[in-house]
């Protein structure tokens, strides 16, 4: 957006699979239930981070009739075929370039599942043709959901509901595809091979996969009890510095977490933070407006750092060296201005340390805490704005206080408040 694309940004949540059902049988409730409850709890952390809202949030289950319709196209077109009682498959042989995203071909695939023990089999029924093809319709068990299809009751499989979301949102090719390193194989790999013979066309023109977070330099696994939440983070960082320090790496190359980088990541934000609220203590007390002619030069030599921050980020979104960029330019910063600075000049400085830390979705600027007697009083004046129906007024003082970090609930015992977390 930033560099003048209007972007469509689609984020599925895949609400139908085996994990699923599984959990919402084992707590006595339904898959809709589950999946409403982990998308909710999702927001929270994706909220907390700081992450922008996606343009469409469609969902597996909202889509069946499509799905449907897309596996109907591709056996009309001969990529499919049925095993009674098992569901209905892609044959992958019948896509020549297969592996194309991998570097995989069958051949090496096969090599591979011999000589490595099944290690690349993708899972499924013994009686495929091929045991690299895979399962896009299943048939109905006991204890499942499932919906009416030409091969009878079921549910789809995991990489159809992608494929179908995309085209539905986006159309056949789509610009972007993003995902884990973990997913180009079989995952995005049979997305092309369904979305390719269903429409003719190249699914996608660009890949971006993120590496791995490693903690303490060991790979992040449940197994290895070395697990760590959003939510587990939180109790010992702000949020904010987690997303700066993630953004310390270039997304497709691995993140390393530990303490001791956690707190070196807090120590550049605050840099950051502390060369921002200078320049805004500044402008509190300045006393020339205009630009002089030395600090028209210094903000020409200013823009070479934004220049640089572009570069970075065209770089396929280098983010570390746009953050270097950022540094660089809070060192030119400190070095430049002092209480003799023009507003003009001060202002140019901060605005474009904002518009830089802003595309990186970094939060630089401290919140003003409010006294507890400011907010009573805040809560007063909007009682009896609203008693004399200024309701524009008490909407007002509520997003004010909300934007302060203030949460009021009108109860019949009066107004209650509490600072969000």
């Amino acid at each position: 957006e930033y560099r003048g694309y209007e972007v469509t940004f689609v984020q599925n949540f895949t609400d139908i699979d085996d994990k699923m059902i599984n959990r919402a049988n084992e707590e006595g409730i339904t898959v809709e239930e589950l999946a409403d409850r982990f998308i909710r709890e999702y927001y929270v952390d994706a909220d907390g981070l700081n992450i922008k809202r996606q343009s469409v949030q469609p969902r597996a289950t909202h889509s069946i009739k499509a799905i449907i319709g897309l596996i109907k196209s591709m056996e009309e077109k001969g990529f499919t075929y049925v095993i009674e009682g098992d569901g209905v498959y892609y044959d992958v042989s019948k896509k020549e370039d297969y592996g194309k995203l991998s570097h995989k071909n069958l051949d090496d695939l096969e090599s591979g599942h011999r000589s490595e023990g099944h290690a690349l089999k993708v899972a499924g029924t013994e009686e495929r043709e091929d045991d690299f093809d895979f399962v896009l319709w299943k048939p109905k068990k006991e204890g499942e959901p499932a919906w009416e299809s030409p091969w009878g009751e079921g549910r789809p499989g995991w990489h159809i509901e992608c494929s179908v979301m995309a085209k539905k949102y986006l159309g056949d090719t789509i610009d972007i595809h993003a995902g884990g390193e973990d997913l180009i194989f079989p995952h995005h790999e049979n997305e092309i091979a369904q979305s390719e013979a269903a429409n003719g066309v190249p699914f996608a023109h660009y890949w971006m996969h993120n590496g791995f977070l490693n903690i303490d330099n060991v790979k992040m696994s449940k197994s290895l009890g070395n697990f760590f939440t959003v939510r587990d983070i939180a109790e010992k960082y702000d949020l904010n510095v987690l997303r700066f320090f993630m953004l310390t790496a270039q997304y497709r190359s691995p993140l390393n977490f530990s303490a001791d980088l956690m707190e070196s990541a807090k120590t550049g934000l605050e840099r950051i933070t502390t060369a921002v609220e200078h320049l805004k203590f500044l402008l509190k007390n300045v006393s020339e407006k205009n630009i002089s002619d030395e600090e028209k030069e210094n903000r020409k030599k200013a823009e070479a750092y934004q220049n640089k921050f572009d570069e970075a980020m065209d770089d396929d979104l280098n983010t570390a060296d746009a953050i270097s960029a950022v540094f660089e330019l809070v060192k030119f910063v400190n070095t430049t201005v002092d209480e003799n600075s023009s507003e003009e000049y001060l202002n140019d400085l901060k605005d474009e340390i904002l518009e830089l830390t802003d595309i990186l979705g970094v939060k630089v600027e401290k919140k003003e805490e409010l006294l507890d007697a400011d907010i009573e009083a805040l809560i007063e004046e909007r009682q009896a704005a609203r008693k004399n129906k200024d309701f524009k007024r008490a909407d007002e003082i509520r997003d004010e206080l909300a934007a302060k970090g203030i949460i009021l609930e009108d109860t019949r015992q009066g107004v209650k408040w509490k600072r969000a977390d």
